[in-house]
């Protein structure tokens, strides 16, 4: 188990491999840390499909509209909404997009983030200033490197669960 030093900031996500442990930022990006622990407290984000995937970049999920339902995957229709929430204004920073980092999808407006998010599998240098990073996986990055690729994947993972670690 990893070290979780701040439970109310921990992420804990469960995928079909195991779970991946991310520390999120309330200090760089407060506004995305503040959303997706509201989801996760929901349990807006369970059973929620990746989306978009593409292997040496990122794995894209959360659309907890159109993302859990097979009919919405089905019809093409994950990936294109977000929650009931308002949009997010950019939270941006000096961080890098670093492997393991998670960043807040988004619209061409840079204020259109809501419940959709990727997790980079390698450093992506060229999204850094564009993108709000508010978090990073500290322990599982096996499981997010074994999703299954694809634009949409013909079979895609699903967060099984996503958790807030004080209520875990």
């Amino acid at each position: 188990m990893p070290q979780i030093t701040d439970p109310e900031n921990t992420i804990l996500m469960e995928l079909k491999d195991g779970t991946v442990t991310i520390e999120l930022m309330p200090d760089v990006a407060p506004k995305h840390v503040e959303r997706m622990k509201e989801l996760a407290r929901e349990g807006a984000y369970d059973n929620v499909v990746f989306h978009r995937v593409i292997d040496g970049f990122m794995a894209q999920t959360g659309d907890v509209a159109n993302g859990n339902a097979e009919k919405d995957f089905n019809l093409g229709r994950a990936g294109t909404g977000g929650s009931n929430k308002p949009d997010l204004p950019a939270e941006f920073s000096k961080l890098p997009h670093a492997r393991g980092t998670i960043g807040a999808a988004r619209s061409s407006n840079p204020n259109s983030a809501n419940s959709q998010f990727f997790i980079n599998f390698k450093d992506n240098d060229f999204l850094n200033g564009q993108y709000t990073v508010y978090g990073r996986v500290i322990d599982g990055m096996e499981h997010v490197d074994a999703i299954t690729r694809g634009e949409p994947p013909a079979k895609p993972d699903r967060m099984i669960s996503v958790k807030v670690a004080a209520d875990a």
